[in-house]
C-alpha cells in the first residue's frame, strides 16, 4: 500500500533532469547551526519578481499587501505537507506580530526573504528532534494488535496542538508505517522480521535528515517565491537557474550530456540506467552499477565527487556539444574496491524520444463486422524548437511537424479515420497548438487570448492545407491541460471531431510566460552568473466561440465512466485559480456538430456502455477506487491489515484475471514510429531502497506503447467507426461535407501534408 510520506517537498521521488535523474540520497546526520542569508544577485531577483508580479500578472489586482501573511502557512505546509513536524504553536507564532506589512516591506524594497529561513529553521529543528525521538522510540516494543486507527492524509488537518498530542500522532504514524512495512512478509510475527522493518523505517529518516541538511538558501528562494506568486494563481512560479534549465530541456525534448541515469547511494554516485543512442551507450565503456568516483574537465583537475549533491555532479557532467568529459569509474564487476577505470566520453545532444508523438493503426469492427483500419496517435506533449542553445533548430523536433509525419504514413496506410489521444497530454507551446491544429481544418481562428487590458486577440491557422480531411475523434481526459484544451475546444467547435473522454478537461484556461531575471534586471544582463526565471499569468485562453477554458475546461460531446473524475486534479480543485467567464464570439467558418450526427453518437456509445463487459470491468474498478477513497482512517491491527489485504489482493487478482480476458478481444494494430523502435534501456536491477513498495515497479516493456484493454480508447474506436457509418448518409451532410470531415472551399485546392 501507498502512503503520503512525511513530508511532501522532501519525500523520496525521482526528479526530472533530462537523462540524468535524481535518486534518494543515502542516510547522514543533518547539518547543525546553519545560516541563511540573501545574496546580493538573489536580492535583486526578488524585488523584480515581485513587482513583475504586481505590475504584470493577469490577476494583479487580486492580491494586496494584507494577503502575504497567508504566505506563511502556506509556505510550512510546503515543508510539512503531512502536518507531523511543525506545532500550531509555530503557526501562531510566525502570525502572531501582524507580519503583512513587514513580509511585504521585506521582499518588495529589501529583496529579502527573512522569514522562509526562519520558517525554514524551525522546521529543521522540528525534523532533527523528532527524528531523534523516532530513533528511540524505535528501540521500544510495539503493539500491532491494538485497535487504533490513524488518519495516513494529513494534508489538509491541522498541525498537533501540543508536544503531547505530537508525540501520540508519531506514535501512531510509526505504528503505520511498520505495518505496511510487515504486510507483505511471511513471517511478520517473527521478531527479526519487525526488526528488519524498524531498520527500514530508521533509514528511511536518515535519508530525511540528509535531504532536509543539504537544502539551501536558493532552494528555499525557488519555494518561498513560488508560495507567494501562487497568492496570484496556480500556476504562477519562480524557477532556480537549475529548474529553468530543466524546464528548457523539457520543451526542446533534449538536452547535452552523456545519456545515462544516476543516483546517490551511500553518497556514492552510481550509474542506474543507460539510455540507447547516449554518449555512454555508444562508448560501450560504461554498465549499470557502475560508480562514478570523480568527474574532470578538460585542462582542470579532477573533481572527487564522493558526498556531493546529485544535482552539482549533474552540472559537472552537462556541458557543450562535441566538448569532453573524464570519469573516473569504478566497474560494478570489480573484486577490488580500489580499481578505476578512465572513460573520456565526448558530450552530445541526447534526445528525449519518448515524450515524442507516436501512433497505430487499429483494425476497428463496424456494424457488420467489417475491419476498417483507424489511426490513433498519441501526443503526450505540445513541444517544439524554442532557439536556446543545445543544438540549431534543424536538430530540434516540433509536435505539429511530428504529428504530420505520422498522418502522411497512416494516410499512406489507408485509414478510414483517426484518434488524435491528447489523455496525458498537460500542455505545451501554445504556437505548437495552433499550428497543429491547422493540420485539421483550412484556416481560421483557434484561440482568443484576452489580456488584462481586456483587449481580445486571435491567433488564427492561416495555412489552407490540411494534413488530413477525414473523420477526426479527439481522447481527452482530466489530465489534458492547456494546449491540449485548445486543439480539443476549437476543433469541437469547427464541428470538425467529436470529444470523447472524462467528465471535463482539466481546465486550465491561462497563458504564462517565462521572463529570465537576467533579461529584466540590467545589472545581470550581461554578469557571468546564471539566474532564476519568473513564470506567470498573463492573459487568458478562450476558444473561438469565446468559451474560456478556465476552471470548467472542455466538456466531451461523449462522456465515458472514468476514476480521473473522482480524483482532486481538475483547475477547480487548486487554491487561487481564475473565473470562468465568457467573450464574444470570434468569426469563424464552422460550427458544433448537429445533433442530428452527435445524438445517434452517443446513443450508440452509452448502449454499449450499459451491455460490454469492459465497461462493467471499469466500473467495478471505480467502484473499489471510491470505497477505498472514502476510508479516511486506517487499522493499526497487524492482523486486520492482513485480512484486509488478502481480501484487496483477491479483488485485484480477480480484476488482472478479466483484465487479461478481456484483453484477448483487443483490437489488433500496427505501431507508427517517427524512428526506428529502440532497444530497451539498460537498466540496473532496482534497489529495494529506490522505492517504498518495490512490489509497485513497473514491469511493462520500455518499448510497448499501447497498453492491453484500454477502454477508452477502444470506445473512442468504435465511436470513430460509427461516425464512418453516418458519413454513408447523405442527408447528414453539410452541403458537399460528411459528419466530421473538413470542409474544403474552393479556394483552398485539395489536402495537402504540410
Amino acid at each position: 500500500m501507498k502512503f503520503p510520506l512525511p513530508t511532501r517537498h522532501f519525500a523520496p521521488a525521482v526528479v526530472f533532469l533530462g537523462l540524468l535523474t535524481l535518486w534518494v540520497p543515502s542516510s547522514a546526520e543533518a547539518q547543525r547551526d546553519r545560516g541563511f542569508s540573501t545574496p546580493a544577485t538573489l536580492t535583486n531577483e526578488v524585488k523584480h519578481f515581485v513587482r513583475l508580479l504586481e505590475e504584470v500578472h493577469y490577476n494583479r489586482d487580486s492580491v494586496k499587501p494584507r494577503d502575504y501573511a497567508s504566505v506563511i502557512p502556506d509556505f510550512m505546509g510546503e515543508l510539512d505537507g503531512q502536518r507531523l513536524f511543525f506545532l500550531a504553536s509555530d503557526k501562531e507564532a510566525f502570525l502572531g506580530a501582524n507580519p503583512s506589512d513587514r513580509l511585504y516591506w521585506n521582499i518588495t524594497t529589501l529583496g529579502k526573504i527573512d522569514y522562509a529561513y526562519e520558517i525554514f529553521t524551525r522546521y529543521e529543528e522540528r525534523t532533527r528532534s523528532r527524528i531523534t525521538w523516532i530513533f528511540d522510540e524505535l528501540q521500544k516494543p510495539f503493539d500491532l494488535s491494538t485497535t487504533e486507527t490513524y488518519a495516513y492524509d494529513r494534508s489538509k488537518a491541522e498541525w498537533p496542538a501540543t508536544p503531547e498530542a505530537a508525540d501520540e500522532l508519531w506514535r501512531r504514524r510509526l505504528k503505520f508505517e511498520l505495518v505496511s512495512e510487515l504486510l507483505g512478509k511471511k513471517a511478520a510475527e517473527d521478531p527479526a522480521a519487525l526488526d528488519a522493518a524498524k531498520t527500514k523505517v530508521r533509514k528511511r529518516y536518515e535519508r530525511m535528515l540528509k535531504n532536509v541538511a543539504e537544502i539551501e538558501s536558493l532552494d528555499l528562494a525557488e519555494m518561498f517565491l513560488s508560495t507567494l506568486a501562487r497568492l496570484y494563481d496556480p500556476h504562477s512560479t519562480y524557477f532556480s537557474s537549475d529548474t529553468y534549465e530543466d524546464f528548457n530541456i523539457q520543451m526542446r525534448l533534449q538536452l547535452v550530456g552523456i545519456g545515462a541515469m544516476l543516483s546517490l547511494e551511500d553518497d556514492v554516485c552510481v550509474v542506474k540506467e543507460i539510455v540507447p543512442g547516449g554518449p555512454a551507450d555508444i562508448s560501450k565503456l560504461i554498465k549499470p552499477n557502475d560508480k562514478i568516483i570523480s568527474v574532470g574537465q578538460v585542462g582542470a583537475e579532477p573533481v572527487e565527487i564522493i558526498g556531493m549533491k546529485l544535482r552539482k555532479i549533474v552540472d559537472l557532467i552537462r556541458g557543450g556539444k562535441g566538448t569532453k568529459v573524464h570519469l573516473s569509474i569504478q566497474p560494478a564487476d570489480a573484486t577490488d574496491s580500489s580499481v578505476r577505470r578512465e572513460v573520456v566520453l565526448t558530450r552530445d545532444v541526447v534526445k528525449l524520444d519518448s515524450a515524442r508523438a507516436f501512433g497505430a493503426i487499429f483494425e476497428v469492427p463496424d456494424a457488420e463486422g467489417n475491419l476498417a483500419p483507424i489511426g490513433v496517435i498519441t501526443l503526450p506533449t505540445f513541444y517544439g524548437p524554442d532557439g536556446s542553445a543545445g543544438g540549431p533548430d534543424s536538430e530540434q523536433t516540433s509536435a505539429t511537424g511530428d504529428v504530420a509525419k505520422l498522418i502522411a504514413q497512416m494516410q499512406a496506410a489507408g485509414i478510414k479515420g483517426l484518434v488524435l489521444d491528447l489523455r496525458r497530454n498537460g500542455g505545451g507551446l501554445l504556437s505548437e497548438a495552433i499550428d497543429l491544429t491547422g493540420l485539421f481544418i483550412q484556416r481560421g481562428p483557434v484561440v482568443q487570448v484576452q489580456s488584462y487590458y481586456r483587449e481580445i486577440k486571435v491567433d488564427e491557422d492561416e495555412d489552407p492545407r490540411i494534413a488530413y480531411s477525414g473523420p477526426l475523434a479527439v481522447l481527452v481526459s482530466r489530465f489534458s491541460a492547456s494546449a491540449s484544451e485548445i486543439v480539443a475546444g476549437a476543433l469541437q467547435n469547427y464541428g470538425r471531431a467529436v470529444v470523447v473522454g472524462d467528465s471535463s478537461t482539466h481546465g486550465k484556461g491561462t497563458v504564462q510566460t517565462v521572463v529570465e531575471m537576467r533579461n529584466v534586471i540590467p545589472s545581470l544582463a550581461r554578469a557571468p552568473v546564471k539566474t532564476g526565471a519568473a513564470k506567470f499569468t498573463v492573459q487568458k485562453f478562450y476558444l473561438p466561440s469565446g468559451s474560456s477554458t478556465q476552471l470548467k475546461g472542455v466538456i466531451p460531446d461523449i462522456t465515458l465512466p472514468s476514476i480521473d473524475d473522482y480524483l482532486p486534479i481538475g483547475e477547480k480543485d487548486l487554491p487561487h485559480a481564475l473565473v470562468w467567464d465568457e467573450i464574444p464570439s470570434s468569426f469563424f467558418d464552422g460550427k458544433p456538430l448537429a445533433p442530428s450526427v452527435l445524438s445517434p453518437l452517443r446513443d450508440s456509445s452509452v448502449a454499449r456502455q450499459q451491455q460490454l463487459e469492459e465497461f462493467s470491468y471499469l466500473r467495478k474498478s471505480i467502484d473499489f477506487f471510491k470505497s477505498k477513497q472514502e476510508q479516511k482512517q486506517v487499522s493499526l491491527n497487524l492482523e486486520e491489515r492482513r485480512r484486509q489485504k488478502e481480501v484487496d489482493d483477491a479483488f485485484k487478482k480477480e480484476m488482472d484475471a478479466e483484465k487479461a480476458r478481456l484483453a484477448q478481444n483487443d483490437f489488433k494494430f500496427r505501431e507508427f514510429l517517427l524512428a526506428p523502435p529502440p532497444p530497451p534501456r539498460i537498466k540496473a536491477a532496482p534497489s529495494p531502497d529506490d522505492v517504498d513498495d518495490p512490489t509497485e515497479l513497473s514491469t511493462d516493456d520500455d518499448n510497448a506503447r499501447y497498453g492491453k484493454m484500454d477502454v477508452h480508447l477502444r470506445e473512442s474506436l468504435r465511436v470513430l467507426a460509427d461516425a464512418l457509418a453516418l458519413g454513408k448518409q447523405r442527408e447528414l451532410w453539410t452541403g458537399d461535407t460528411a459528419p466530421l470531415t473538413a470542409h474544403i472551399s474552393k479556394k483552398g485546392g485539395s489536402p495537402l501534408v504540410r
